[in-house]
């Protein structure tokens, strides 16, 4: 088809296409992460923050364009999660933006909502990094505002932007030397590339259905339903309920089970072949205020719109979600932290979290998981730990987004900086002080990390072979060996331990208690001068993680 000008319904199809592309395509986008590490996820959350815009509009018919887009980035806005996921969001926040007043727009005007888009996406970043997906969009607009005219067919127009973007991508390498080092271009421009290349096969009359392609997302789809309820227990009291019974009966009924006492009722979650069984074994101890079924397969290979009762951690990785009845008494601070792992999520509970968003390496949270646990506290000021580097940028938005409460996000890039600022946290104090405090904080404590590499690399002049242990000291792989333990020998030894006073080792869920006091009796004897304390969080991904003061 050749189009000179771009409405709402055209814009909803280009979307769409650019989505199921990078469905397509995500996990090759999700290997571009620099670090070798088992958990690059760019592809992953750039795809399921458009995968938020899509379902918008799947059903929404529109001509406006601006009315379109505008749904589309509200999609994107509450889905985003991942820095490159946020900023993806925010370039097609600022196009809607470009497209205000307007019912269609041609080559010029794109031109000039795409230099919008780059506007809001750079303003969203307060320390802006070129040589990523934001030099990339950047390149891209400005060479169309060169050459974009009255004449020009959208078709024209996204043949020369793709060009362009392609370019500026395989430039990034010399923009950002590590990037270079490692070989490959950058993930986000690379994932922004695949969407932009979708929308121009749309117009060359190319339907994409990632359903119908043979890719990893498509692997191995679960048989069954999705079961989702809320149980209200015949005493009212759901500390009445046994849940390891009622557990144990509907694993033999099902898969993912998952069991939450929330207040007075109990909250349930399986995968069944036969829902029925799931609704009759669960009736046993009570009445159901809500319950819904959904068709995994189904619900796996359509883009579609589920309303979803509230579950808190889902083990199938859905969002779920419902109305909210806030506490009645509202207190003058509340705290949010993002955790993984069974034990460490309850010891952020114990240190004073209100509530744990589930989320870190590999799985990061959305804006609207952020904005989900907000709506379920009472406060004036709302405490937010990300405790991730690239979950920030969502907290953040969601953080602009939320107007009940006064919300602020404090920086924790690491699990261990979040562990650290609430062991630490004085509530007695003012929000300023607390702010200041929790900065000075981490600024003293130092992360390290041991998990394990999927790929051969070169970084900083150290050899990566694959299936190595990696240890991590502030951000930067500082050893890679065939053994464990000696992984984090080695990395202890480069953590600057002689200068402080504790360490804290929290052990993953594929570390035995045997090998931990192997790595305890390893400091006692050498550094004496470090108090140490052990915790079992059942974190995946990384085996240890260490809180060093």
């Amino acid at each position: 088809m050749l189009v000179k000008k771009i409405n709402g319904e055209l814009f909803r199809s280009l979307v769409i296409n650019g989505c199921e592309n990078l469905k397509v395509n995500y996990a090759y986008v999700d290997s571009l992460n620099v670090f070798p590490v088992p958990d690059g996820d760019t592809g992953t959350n750039m795809k399921l923050t458009i995968e938020g815009g899509a379902k918008e509009v799947i059903n929404f018919h529109e001509d406006n364009i601006y009315e379109m887009s505008k749904k589309v980035s509200r999609g994107m806005l509450m889905s985003a999660r991942g820095n490159s996921g946020v900023i993806l969001s925010q370039l097609f926040r600022g196009i809607n933006k470009g497209f205000e007043n307007f019912e269609a727009v041609d080559a010029i005007r794109l031109a000039q909502a795409l230099q919008r888009g780059v506007e809001q996406a750079y303003k969203a970043v307060m320390k802006p990094v070129e040589g990523t997906i934001l030099t990339v969009a950047k390149d891209g607009a400005a060479k169309m505002l060169l050459i974009a005219n009255s004449m020009m067919t959208i078709n024209e127009f996204f043949e020369e932007y793709l060009a362009e973007l392609k370019e500026s991508l395989n430039r990034t390498p010399e923009l950002l030397p590590v990037l270079k080092e490692a070989g490959v271009v950058d993930s986000g421009g690379a994932g922004f590339v695949t969407i932009i290349e979708g929308m121009l096969k749309y117009l060359n009359d190319e339907v994409i259905d990632s359903s119908k392609v043979d890719n990893d997302e498509n692997k191995d789809v679960e048989k069954g339903y999705n079961v989702i309820l809320i149980l209200n227990p015949k005493d009212n009291k759901a500390s009445s309920i046994d849940t390891d019974k009622l557990n144990n009966e509907l694993s033999l009924l099902g898969t993912e089970i998952n069991i939450i006492k929330d207040d007075n009722v109990i909250k349930v979650h399986a995968h069944s072949a036969k829902p029925g069984d799931v609704l009759s074994k669960a009736q046993e101890y009570g009445e159901f205020s809500n319950v819904i079924i959904e068709n995994l397969e189904y619900q796996h290979t359509e883009i579609q719109e589920v309303k979803h009762v509230d579950l808190g951690t889902c083990p199938c990785g859905e969002d779920h979600k419902a109305p909210i009845v806030k506490p009645d008494i509202r207190k003058k601070y509340a705290i949010v932290s993002v955790g993984t792992g069974e034990g460490l999520c309850e010891v952020f509970k114990l240190l004073g979290s209100d509530m744990i968003v589930s989320g870190g390496q590999s799985m990061n949270p959305s804006t609207e998981d952020f904005i989900n646990a907000f709506n379920q506290l009472n406060a004036d000021n709302i405490i937010v730990f990300p405790n991730n580097k690239n979950i920030v940028l969502a907290a953040k938005q969601a953080a602009k987004i939320y107007t009940d409460s006064n919300v602020v996000v404090i920086e924790t890039k690491s699990l261990s900086q979040g562990y650290s600022c609430l062991t630490m946290m004085d509530l007695s104090l003012e929000i300023d002080e607390i702010v200041s405090g929790m900065k000075e904080v981490i600024s003293n404590v130092v992360s390290a990390q041991v998990t394990y590499s999927v790929r051969d690399t070169e970084l900083n002049g150290l050899k990566i072979c694959k299936d190595d242990y990696i240890g991590i000291c502030e951000g930067s792989i500082v050893t890679s060996r065939r053994s464990r333990t000696e992984a984090v020998k080695d990395l202890i030894r480069q953590s600057n331990v002689n200068e402080k006073s504790s360490i804290t080792i929290i052990y993953g869920k594929d570390v035995n208690i045997k090998e931990v006091n192997t790595i305890q009796r390893f400091i006692e004897k050498n550094y004496p001068n470090l108090e140490t304390d052990v915790i079992d969080g059942g974190q995946d991904v990384y085996s240890y993680l260490f809180v060093i003061e």
